[in-house]
């Protein structure tokens, strides 16, 4: 059982405001502090310290906080365990929605034909969420698309995707009227010879809500050109790859997504690849768990699973 002192200090670093963390606690704030002080003689470190009036995790602060972490996620998965039977196994995991989109449907369906008494919860959330999930210990693992901290996760990389831009095959781009005559981007998009991504800034980008990992591939690409999503005229935040996908096939604007997310519209010419310069991009997708997990060789085994 996780000590309640090692609760008290991982709600102040959730909160990192001593007062916050004892009304979530509902204990006095001369407790918390009590509670760090004894947490600090017993490792002999700091844990905590101000930066202007900012409270800040020490180094040290940092390696218990990750140890912590997988300390309770390890409990509550031990806990769920006990109260089953033995042949009762329970996977509870989350993926991100490109993930649970486009390839889990496969992955499950393979895997339940080989074990067709296993009881599955997936959650579909974006990447941020299901770290958040995976540190809270509602989940066991997860695969993502997206960025996480490696030195708070062990992981296995399930594959390596393209990362592209798309539009509709008679998209119409700013400065191209429909006969073609005005030049603008008619001589470069459908022809395939390749454009800078700052011409699609008067084109509504549709692209995925913040925490994201799809938008973040985007985001970091954008920001080593010393440019933004903000530099779009018109940016459309869709929390659904579906309907991202049906409103870029409609024409009602671009986007950037995994190759594989749309791979059949493309071959059915639904959609079309917008060729840009300095835009070669793929990204890993990756089978996640707490570092230094006592459950670790289970996850190795299931990711093995997923992965045949």
């Amino acid at each position: 059982m996780l000590d309640f002192r090692m609760e008290t200090f991982l709600t102040v670093c959730q909160c990192m405001n001593f007062t916050r963390a004892s009304e979530k606690l509902n204990i006095t704030q001369p407790a918390v502090s009590q509670h760090i002080h004894f947490l600090e003689k017993h490792y002999n470190t700091k844990l905590f310290r101000y930066e202007g009036k900012k409270l800040k995790l020490t180094g040290a602060g940092e390696i218990l906080r990750n140890a912590s972490l997988t300390m309770m996620h390890d409990e509550i998965s031990m806990q769920n365990q006990m109260q089953k039977s033995e042949e009762e196994e329970e996977i509870r995991f989350g993926a991100t929605r490109t993930v649970g989109d486009v390839l889990m449907g496969r992955i499950l369906e393979r895997y339940l034909r080989e074990y067709p008494d296993a009881r599955i919860c997936m959650i579909v959330e974006n990447t941020q969420e299901l770290l958040k999930r995976l540190d809270e210990g509602t989940i066991d693992f997860a695969l993502v698309e997206g960025f996480f901290q490696k030195n708070e996760y062990d992981y296995q990389k399930y594959s390596e995707e393209n990362y592209i831009a798309v539009c509709a095959p008679d998209y119409v781009f700013y400065g191209q009227n429909e006969a073609g005559s005005s030049g603008g981007l008619r001589d470069t998009a459908p022809s395939g010879q390749m454009m800078g991504i700052e011409n699609l800034f008067h084109e509504r980008l549709l692209v995925r809500e913040e925490g994201s990992g799809t938008r973040e591939v985007l985001e970091r690409c954008l920001d080593a050109q010393n440019l933004s999503v903000r530099d779009f005229d018109k940016v459309m935040e869709v929390g659904s790859l579906q309907t991202i996908r049906e409103l870029t096939k409609a024409g009602c604007g671009i986007t950037f997504l995994y190759e594989t997310a749309v791979r059949e519209d493309l071959k059915k010419g639904i959609l079309k690849r917008i060729p840009l310069k300095g835009f070669d991009i793929s990204h890993e997708f990756n089978f996640i768990w707490r570092r230094g997990s006592i459950y670790a060789d289970r996850y190795k085994e299931i990711f093995c699973r997923f992965s045949v």
